[in-house]
């Protein structure tokens, strides 16, 4: 299983390492290298629609997982604890359908905001 060390930073930097998930509270965004190895920066917005960040003291968990269907890899994993754990392949129909709940998720989290 692999591993990726966390490592917060203000900025994020120009030159992104493999295997380091760069985390700017400041900016709510973390930021790594696929872990598939083909060089794609994956960058996971932090917020209430989109991923979560935990970090314990000593290692960090984002959440959901992280579906890289734009790249040619579409690689699917978790990130618990630092550690990468691999999730099933998704077809290009539950890919679709994944987009599509995301969506009206966000949809209806700030359609909700607005109401009140």
């Amino acid at each position: 299983m692999k591993t990726l060390q966390h490592k917060f930073v203000e900025y994020i930097p120009d030159k992104i390492e493999e295997g380091i998930l760069y985390i700017s509270i400041e900016f709510t965004t973390a930021i790594h290298k696929c872990v598939c190895g083909c060089g794609n920066e994956v960058v996971t917005p932090l917020s209430p629609t989109d991923w979560k960040l935990v970090f314990n003291g000593e290692s960090v968990s984002l959440g959901p997982s992280i579906g890289n269907w734009s790249f040619e890899c579409k690689s699917h994993y978790w990130i618990v604890e630092n550690k990468v754990r691999h999730a099933k392949k998704w077809d290009d129909e539950q890919i679709s359908k994944g987009q599509t709940s995301d969506r009206k998720k966000k949809r209806d989290y700030f359609f909700g905001r607005l109401k009140k």
